[in-house]
Protein backbone atom coordinates (compact mmCIF):
# COMPACT_ATOMS: atom_id res chain seq x y z
CA UNK A 1 0.00 0.00 0.00
CA UNK A 2 2.82 2.41 0.84
CA UNK A 3 4.55 1.65 -2.46
CA UNK A 4 1.32 2.30 -4.31
CA UNK A 5 0.81 5.65 -2.60
CA UNK A 6 4.39 6.72 -3.37
CA UNK A 7 3.79 6.08 -7.06
CA UNK A 8 0.53 7.97 -7.32
CA UNK A 9 1.57 10.95 -5.21
CA UNK A 10 4.55 11.65 -7.47
CA UNK A 11 2.00 13.35 -9.73
CA UNK A 12 1.17 15.97 -7.09
CA UNK A 13 4.27 18.17 -7.38
CA UNK A 14 5.41 17.02 -10.82
CA UNK A 15 5.03 20.55 -12.21
CA UNK A 16 6.01 22.37 -9.01
CA UNK A 17 9.44 20.72 -9.09
CA UNK A 18 10.05 21.98 -12.63
CA UNK A 19 8.36 25.34 -12.10
CA UNK A 20 11.31 27.42 -13.39
CA UNK A 21 11.45 25.36 -16.60
CA UNK A 22 7.69 25.53 -17.16
CA UNK A 23 7.72 29.28 -16.48
CA UNK A 24 10.17 29.67 -19.38
CA UNK A 25 8.34 27.32 -21.75
CA UNK A 26 4.90 28.81 -21.08
CA UNK A 27 6.21 32.32 -20.26
CA UNK A 28 4.44 32.28 -16.91
CA UNK A 29 4.43 34.98 -14.26
CA UNK A 30 5.19 33.92 -10.64
CA UNK A 31 1.47 34.11 -9.84
CA UNK A 32 0.58 31.89 -12.80
CA UNK A 33 3.29 29.39 -11.82
CA UNK A 34 1.78 29.23 -8.33
CA UNK A 35 -1.58 28.28 -9.79
CA UNK A 36 -0.06 25.11 -11.25
CA UNK A 37 0.16 23.81 -7.69
CA UNK A 38 -3.10 25.36 -6.56
CA UNK A 39 -4.97 23.74 -9.45
CA UNK A 40 -4.05 20.33 -8.00
CA UNK A 41 -5.19 21.45 -4.55
CA UNK A 42 -8.51 22.70 -5.92
CA UNK A 43 -9.00 19.51 -7.92
CA UNK A 44 -8.36 17.43 -4.82
CA UNK A 45 -10.91 19.46 -2.87
CA UNK A 46 -13.52 19.13 -5.63
CA UNK A 47 -12.92 15.40 -5.90
CA UNK A 48 -12.92 14.86 -2.13
CA UNK A 49 -16.08 16.91 -1.55
CA UNK A 50 -17.93 15.16 -4.37
CA UNK A 51 -16.77 11.79 -3.06
CA UNK A 52 -17.82 12.72 0.47
CA UNK A 53 -21.21 14.06 -0.64
CA UNK A 54 -22.17 10.73 -2.20
CA UNK A 55 -20.29 8.66 0.41
CA UNK A 56 -18.24 7.07 -2.38
CA UNK A 57 -15.46 5.73 -0.10
CA UNK A 58 -18.10 3.90 1.96
CA UNK A 59 -19.99 2.47 -1.03
CA UNK A 60 -17.44 1.28 -3.62
CA UNK A 61 -14.74 -1.35 -3.03
CA UNK A 62 -11.70 0.70 -2.04
CA UNK A 63 -9.15 -1.10 -4.21
CA UNK A 64 -11.29 -0.56 -7.31
CA UNK A 65 -11.76 3.13 -6.56
CA UNK A 66 -8.04 3.64 -5.98
CA UNK A 67 -7.01 1.72 -9.11
CA UNK A 68 -9.27 3.71 -11.44
CA UNK A 69 -8.23 6.97 -9.79
CA UNK A 70 -4.52 6.19 -10.17
CA UNK A 71 -5.01 5.48 -13.88
CA UNK A 72 -6.80 8.82 -14.28
CA UNK A 73 -4.00 10.61 -12.40
CA UNK A 74 -1.39 9.07 -14.71
CA UNK A 75 -3.29 10.19 -17.82
CA UNK A 76 -4.03 13.71 -16.57
CA UNK A 77 -0.43 14.24 -15.46
CA UNK A 78 0.87 12.99 -18.82
CA UNK A 79 -1.35 15.52 -20.62
CA UNK A 80 1.22 18.18 -19.65
CA UNK A 81 3.58 16.54 -22.16
CA UNK A 82 1.25 17.64 -24.96
CA UNK A 83 2.14 21.25 -24.07
CA UNK A 84 -1.41 22.67 -24.13
CA UNK A 85 -2.03 26.37 -23.63
CA UNK A 86 -2.10 27.72 -20.08
CA UNK A 87 -5.82 26.99 -19.68
CA UNK A 88 -5.26 23.41 -20.80
CA UNK A 89 -2.31 23.11 -18.46
CA UNK A 90 -4.43 24.22 -15.50
CA UNK A 91 -7.20 21.81 -16.51
CA UNK A 92 -4.74 18.91 -16.63
CA UNK A 93 -3.50 19.77 -13.13
CA UNK A 94 -7.09 20.16 -11.88
CA UNK A 95 -8.04 16.69 -13.11
CA UNK A 96 -4.87 15.30 -11.54
CA UNK A 97 -6.05 16.64 -8.19
CA UNK A 98 -9.53 15.18 -8.66
CA UNK A 99 -7.98 11.79 -9.41
CA UNK A 100 -5.68 11.87 -6.37
CA UNK A 101 -8.74 12.46 -4.17
CA UNK A 102 -9.73 8.95 -5.18
CA UNK A 103 -6.36 7.55 -4.09
CA UNK A 104 -5.24 9.07 -0.80
CA UNK A 105 -8.41 9.15 1.39
CA UNK A 106 -9.51 5.60 0.43
CA UNK A 107 -5.94 4.37 0.99
CA UNK A 108 -6.06 5.73 4.55
CA UNK A 109 -9.29 3.85 5.19
CA UNK A 110 -7.87 0.72 3.52
CA UNK A 111 -4.79 0.79 5.76
CA UNK A 112 -7.05 1.14 8.83
CA UNK A 113 -8.80 -2.14 7.93
CA UNK A 114 -5.55 -4.02 8.57
CA UNK A 115 -4.79 -2.66 12.04
CA UNK A 116 -6.40 -2.01 15.40
CA UNK A 117 -3.32 -2.14 17.63
CA UNK A 118 -0.56 -0.13 15.99
CA UNK A 119 -2.96 1.72 13.72
CA UNK A 120 -1.28 5.07 14.38
CA UNK A 121 2.11 3.73 13.28
CA UNK A 122 0.64 2.08 10.18
CA UNK A 123 -1.19 5.25 9.18
CA UNK A 124 2.01 7.20 9.83
CA UNK A 125 3.87 4.99 7.37
CA UNK A 126 1.17 5.60 4.75
CA UNK A 127 1.43 9.37 5.13
CA UNK A 128 5.20 8.90 5.00
CA UNK A 129 4.64 7.28 1.62
CA UNK A 130 2.61 10.31 0.52
CA UNK A 131 5.49 12.51 1.69
CA UNK A 132 8.14 10.55 -0.20
CA UNK A 133 5.98 10.43 -3.32
CA UNK A 134 5.44 14.19 -3.14
CA UNK A 135 9.21 14.73 -2.87
CA UNK A 136 10.18 12.40 -5.73
CA UNK A 137 9.82 14.97 -8.56
CA UNK A 138 12.34 17.22 -6.78
CA UNK A 139 14.77 14.28 -6.60
CA UNK A 140 14.24 13.50 -10.29
CA UNK A 141 14.94 17.12 -11.15
CA UNK A 142 18.05 17.23 -8.96
CA UNK A 143 19.49 13.95 -10.24
CA UNK A 144 18.50 14.69 -13.82
CA UNK A 145 20.65 17.78 -13.98
CA UNK A 146 20.28 19.01 -17.53
CA UNK A 147 17.62 16.47 -18.51
CA UNK A 148 14.49 17.73 -20.20
CA UNK A 149 11.60 18.68 -17.90
CA UNK A 150 9.48 16.07 -19.67
CA UNK A 151 11.45 13.33 -17.91
CA UNK A 152 10.09 14.48 -14.53
CA UNK A 153 6.50 14.54 -15.81
CA UNK A 154 6.81 11.15 -17.51
CA UNK A 155 8.42 9.63 -14.42
CA UNK A 156 5.51 10.78 -12.26
CA UNK A 157 2.94 9.25 -14.64
CA UNK A 158 4.86 5.96 -14.67
CA UNK A 159 4.70 6.05 -10.88
CA UNK A 160 0.91 6.43 -10.99
CA UNK A 161 0.63 3.50 -13.40
CA UNK A 162 2.62 1.36 -10.98
CA UNK A 163 0.23 2.47 -8.25
CA UNK A 164 -2.75 1.28 -10.27
CA UNK A 165 -1.07 -2.08 -10.79
CA UNK A 166 -0.35 -2.49 -7.07
CA UNK A 167 -3.83 -1.60 -5.87
CA UNK A 168 -5.49 -3.47 -8.72
CA UNK A 169 -3.61 -6.74 -8.30
CA UNK A 170 -1.71 -6.94 -5.00
CA UNK A 171 -3.82 -5.27 -2.29
CA UNK A 172 -7.02 -6.36 -0.56
CA UNK A 173 -9.18 -5.07 2.28
CA UNK A 174 -8.06 -6.16 5.75
CA UNK A 175 -9.94 -8.17 8.39
CA UNK A 176 -11.06 -5.10 10.37
CA UNK A 177 -13.30 -3.63 7.69
CA UNK A 178 -15.89 -0.91 8.20
CA UNK A 179 -19.56 -1.28 7.37
CA UNK A 180 -20.66 0.06 3.99
CA UNK A 181 -22.97 3.05 3.81
CA UNK A 182 -25.85 3.93 1.52
CA UNK A 183 -26.05 7.28 -0.23
CA UNK A 184 -27.30 9.96 2.16
CA UNK A 185 -25.88 13.54 1.99
CA UNK A 186 -27.12 14.18 5.55
CA UNK A 187 -24.31 11.92 6.76
CA UNK A 188 -21.81 14.66 5.92
CA UNK A 189 -23.68 17.03 8.24
CA UNK A 190 -23.61 14.40 10.98
CA UNK A 191 -19.83 14.29 10.70
CA UNK A 192 -19.57 18.08 10.99
CA UNK A 193 -21.93 18.17 13.96
CA UNK A 194 -19.84 15.94 16.20
CA UNK A 195 -17.74 18.06 18.67
CA UNK A 196 -14.72 15.71 18.95
CA UNK A 197 -14.55 15.34 15.18
CA UNK A 198 -14.81 19.12 14.83
CA UNK A 199 -11.82 19.65 17.13
CA UNK A 200 -9.80 16.99 15.32
CA UNK A 201 -10.65 18.77 12.07
CA UNK A 202 -9.61 22.18 13.47
CA UNK A 203 -6.30 20.60 14.49
CA UNK A 204 -5.92 19.24 10.98
CA UNK A 205 -6.73 22.63 9.44
CA UNK A 206 -3.99 24.27 11.50
CA UNK A 207 -1.57 21.60 10.33
CA UNK A 208 -2.60 22.00 6.68
CA UNK A 209 -2.27 25.80 6.75
CA UNK A 210 1.45 25.24 7.20
CA UNK A 211 2.18 22.01 5.34
CA UNK A 212 1.46 22.52 1.66
CA UNK A 213 2.49 26.17 1.61
CA UNK A 214 5.90 25.06 2.87
CA UNK A 215 6.09 22.19 0.38
CA UNK A 216 4.96 24.36 -2.53
CA UNK A 217 7.26 27.34 -1.90
CA UNK A 218 10.33 25.86 -0.25
CA UNK A 219 12.18 25.55 -3.56
CA UNK A 220 11.59 29.26 -4.22
CA UNK A 221 12.74 30.08 -0.67
CA UNK A 222 15.85 27.90 -1.07
CA UNK A 223 16.76 29.50 -4.40
CA UNK A 224 16.52 32.95 -2.80
CA UNK A 225 18.43 31.82 0.29
CA UNK A 226 21.17 30.42 -1.94
CA UNK A 227 21.61 33.86 -3.49
CA UNK A 228 21.85 35.44 -0.03
CA UNK A 229 24.43 32.94 1.24
CA UNK A 230 25.90 29.53 0.56
CA UNK A 231 23.87 26.32 0.78
CA UNK A 232 25.51 22.94 1.49
CA UNK A 233 23.63 21.40 -1.47
CA UNK A 234 21.63 22.64 -4.44
CA UNK A 235 18.22 24.19 -3.85
CA UNK A 236 16.49 21.16 -5.46
CA UNK A 237 18.37 18.68 -3.28
CA UNK A 238 17.64 20.72 -0.15
CA UNK A 239 13.95 20.85 -1.10
CA UNK A 240 13.91 17.08 -1.57
CA UNK A 241 15.61 16.57 1.80
CA UNK A 242 13.26 19.00 3.56
CA UNK A 243 10.19 17.20 2.22
CA UNK A 244 11.45 13.60 2.20
CA UNK A 245 12.72 13.84 5.78
CA UNK A 246 9.05 13.82 6.69
CA UNK A 247 9.06 10.06 6.10
CA UNK A 248 10.97 9.68 9.37
CA UNK A 249 8.63 12.18 11.03
CA UNK A 250 5.59 10.14 10.02
CA UNK A 251 7.08 6.95 11.42
CA UNK A 252 8.11 8.75 14.61
CA UNK A 253 4.72 10.41 14.95
CA UNK A 254 2.93 7.09 14.52
CA UNK A 255 5.16 5.38 17.07
CA UNK A 256 4.71 8.18 19.61
CA UNK A 257 0.98 8.44 18.98
CA UNK A 258 0.41 4.78 19.85
CA UNK A 259 2.39 5.23 23.08
CA UNK A 260 1.78 8.71 24.49
CA UNK A 261 -1.46 9.54 22.66
CA UNK A 262 -2.78 11.22 19.51
CA UNK A 263 -3.35 14.63 21.10
CA UNK A 264 0.03 14.94 22.83
CA UNK A 265 1.83 13.86 19.66
CA UNK A 266 0.03 16.21 17.29
CA UNK A 267 0.30 19.21 19.64
CA UNK A 268 4.01 18.56 20.20
CA UNK A 269 4.78 18.18 16.51
CA UNK A 270 2.96 21.43 15.70
CA UNK A 271 4.89 23.27 18.42
CA UNK A 272 8.18 22.19 16.84
CA UNK A 273 7.11 22.90 13.26
CA UNK A 274 5.75 26.34 14.15
CA UNK A 275 9.06 27.19 15.83
CA UNK A 276 11.00 26.07 12.75
CA UNK A 277 8.85 28.29 10.50
CA UNK A 278 10.06 31.27 12.53
CA UNK A 279 13.67 30.10 12.77
CA UNK A 280 14.08 29.82 9.00
CA UNK A 281 14.29 33.61 8.75
CA UNK A 282 16.90 33.80 11.51
CA UNK A 283 19.12 31.26 9.72
CA UNK A 284 18.95 33.22 6.44
CA UNK A 285 22.40 34.30 5.29
CA UNK A 286 24.11 32.38 8.08
CA UNK A 287 25.92 29.07 7.87
CA UNK A 288 24.31 26.96 5.17
CA UNK A 289 24.41 23.84 7.34
CA UNK A 290 22.29 25.58 9.99
CA UNK A 291 19.56 26.53 7.55
CA UNK A 292 19.61 22.98 6.15
CA UNK A 293 19.38 21.50 9.65
CA UNK A 294 16.36 23.64 10.55
CA UNK A 295 14.79 22.75 7.20
CA UNK A 296 15.16 19.02 7.87
CA UNK A 297 13.78 19.32 11.42
CA UNK A 298 10.90 21.34 9.98
CA UNK A 299 10.31 18.70 7.34
CA UNK A 300 10.20 15.97 9.99
CA UNK A 301 7.82 17.80 12.32
CA UNK A 302 5.55 19.46 9.77
CA UNK A 303 4.21 16.12 8.51
CA UNK A 304 4.93 13.88 11.51
CA UNK A 305 1.49 14.54 12.99
CA UNK A 306 -0.53 14.36 9.76
CA UNK A 307 -1.58 10.72 9.90
CA UNK A 308 -2.72 11.03 13.49
CA UNK A 309 -5.56 13.41 12.61
CA UNK A 310 -6.85 10.78 10.19
CA UNK A 311 -6.26 8.01 12.70
CA UNK A 312 -8.27 9.96 15.26
CA UNK A 313 -11.15 10.23 12.79
CA UNK A 314 -11.22 6.44 12.32
CA UNK A 315 -11.50 6.07 16.10
CA UNK A 316 -13.95 8.89 16.84
CA UNK A 317 -16.44 8.57 13.98
CA UNK A 318 -19.39 6.25 13.42
CA UNK A 319 -18.04 3.06 11.80
CA UNK A 320 -20.54 3.48 8.95
CA UNK A 321 -19.10 6.91 8.14
CA UNK A 322 -15.34 6.46 8.44
CA UNK A 323 -14.65 6.95 4.73
CA UNK A 324 -16.94 9.96 4.51
CA UNK A 325 -15.45 11.55 7.65
CA UNK A 326 -11.89 11.02 6.41
CA UNK A 327 -12.64 12.43 2.98
CA UNK A 328 -14.48 15.45 4.39
CA UNK A 329 -11.64 16.25 6.79
CA UNK A 330 -9.13 16.04 3.96
CA UNK A 331 -11.31 18.16 1.65
CA UNK A 332 -11.58 20.98 4.19
CA UNK A 333 -7.86 20.84 4.90
CA UNK A 334 -6.85 20.95 1.26
CA UNK A 335 -9.30 23.78 0.60
CA UNK A 336 -7.40 25.81 3.17
CA UNK A 337 -4.10 25.04 1.44
CA UNK A 338 -5.34 26.87 -1.65
CA UNK A 339 -5.47 30.10 0.33
CA UNK A 340 -2.13 29.49 2.06
CA UNK A 341 -0.33 28.69 -1.22
CA UNK A 342 -1.84 31.74 -2.91
CA UNK A 343 -0.92 33.98 0.02
CA UNK A 344 2.78 33.15 0.34
CA UNK A 345 4.20 35.04 -2.68
CA UNK A 346 2.11 38.08 -1.71
CA UNK A 347 3.56 37.96 1.81
CA UNK A 348 7.06 37.66 0.35
CA UNK A 349 6.44 40.64 -1.93
CA UNK A 350 5.09 42.72 0.96
CA UNK A 351 8.14 41.87 3.10
CA UNK A 352 10.58 42.58 0.30
CA UNK A 353 11.76 38.99 -0.07
CA UNK A 354 11.36 35.43 1.16
CA UNK A 355 13.44 35.68 4.34
CA UNK A 356 10.55 36.18 6.78
CA UNK A 357 7.68 34.99 4.58
CA UNK A 358 7.22 31.70 6.44
CA UNK A 359 6.22 33.60 9.58
CA UNK A 360 2.76 33.78 7.98
CA UNK A 361 2.45 30.02 8.56
CA UNK A 362 2.99 30.11 12.34
CA UNK A 363 -0.67 30.79 13.31
CA UNK A 364 -1.70 27.47 11.76
CA UNK A 365 0.19 25.09 14.05
CA UNK A 366 -0.54 27.34 17.03
CA UNK A 367 -4.31 27.02 16.47
CA UNK A 368 -3.98 23.32 15.67
CA UNK A 369 -2.11 22.55 18.88
CA UNK A 370 -4.76 24.41 20.90
CA UNK A 371 -7.57 22.37 19.28
CA UNK A 372 -5.89 19.03 19.95
CA UNK A 373 -5.28 19.87 23.61
CA UNK A 374 -8.97 20.82 23.88
CA UNK A 375 -9.89 17.49 22.32
CA UNK A 376 -7.73 15.68 24.85
CA UNK A 377 -9.84 17.13 27.68
CA UNK A 378 -13.11 15.68 26.29
CA UNK A 379 -14.36 12.33 27.64
CA UNK A 380 -14.83 11.05 24.06
CA UNK A 381 -11.04 11.23 23.63
CA UNK A 382 -10.76 8.09 25.76
CA UNK A 383 -11.24 6.01 22.59
CA UNK A 384 -8.06 7.42 21.05
CA UNK A 385 -5.10 5.03 20.93
CA UNK A 386 -6.70 2.64 23.38
CA UNK A 387 -7.05 5.33 26.04
CA UNK A 388 -3.76 7.13 25.37
CA UNK A 389 -5.05 10.53 24.49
Amino acid sequence: MCAGVIGAMACWFSTTAIGPELARVWQLSPAEAGWLTNAVQIGFVVGALASSAVNLPDILPMTRLITVSALLAAAANAAVLLQPDFTGLLLARLVTGVALAGVYPPALKLMATWFVAGRGFAMGLLVGALTLGSAMPHLLRALGGGLDWRVVVAGASIGALSSAAIFGRAVAEGPHGFARAAFDPRQTLRVLGDPPLRLATVGYLGHMWELYAMWAWFLTFALAAGQAGSLPVSASVLTFLAIASGVFGCALGGWLSDRIGRCWTTAGMMAVSGACAGLMGLAWGGPGWLLALIAVVWGISIIGDSAQFSTAVTELSDRHLVGTALTLQLALGFALTVLAIWLMPHVAAALGGWRWAFLALVPGPAAGAWAMLRLRALPQAAVLAGGRR
